[in-house]
């Protein structure tokens, strides 16, 4: 395909789809703190603790998207490591709560300033002119990730 062939839609979302997986999975990587690194499952479960506040093992299971037993590995990984705590909920005992610690929020600072700072850099070795084609890919970008009406 030459630089000039204009890509039908499923082309385009074929290479968008590509490129995307790519620039995720080195983000990712980047973003492993030495000696601290996590799989993605369980970054991705500290933020939403981070984010949702304290939480149950359900609930965290439903939003990740993953069966209930590996959640209850991932927040023992996540415990071990000093970076989640549990609670026994005060008005049900058999519910425990998730909460993100200190420590916990420490390593997703060092995790996300990683990333920024790769990505950062990355973005700075491109010419004015793809930089400026980006900022304006951007938003466009976004509304791909609105729900459907």
């Amino acid at each position: 395909m030459t630089a000039r062939t204009p890509l039908d839609a499923a082309g385009l979302a074929t290479r968008l789809r590509l490129a995307v997986a790519r620039l995720h999975r080195r983000v990712r990587h980047e973003g492993n703190v030495a000696g601290e690194e996590l799989g993605a499952s369980t970054v991705a479960a500290l933020a939403t603790v981070e984010r949702t506040g304290p939480i149950t093992l359900g609930e965290l299971a439903t939003i990740e998207q993953v069966q209930p037993p590996t959640v209850t590995r991932i927040v023992a990984r996540l415990e071990e490591e000093g970076y989640t705590t549990r609670q026994v909920d005060p008005t049900d005992r058999r519910v425990a709560r998730v909460s993100i610690t200190p420590t916990g929020r420490r390593f997703l600072e060092r995790s996300r300033s990683r990333k920024d700072a790769f990505l950062s850099r990355r973005v700075a070795r491109l010419s004015p002119a793809d930089q400026a084609t980006l900022a304006r890919a951007l938003p466009v970008l976004e509304r791909l990730l609105e729900d459907e009406p």
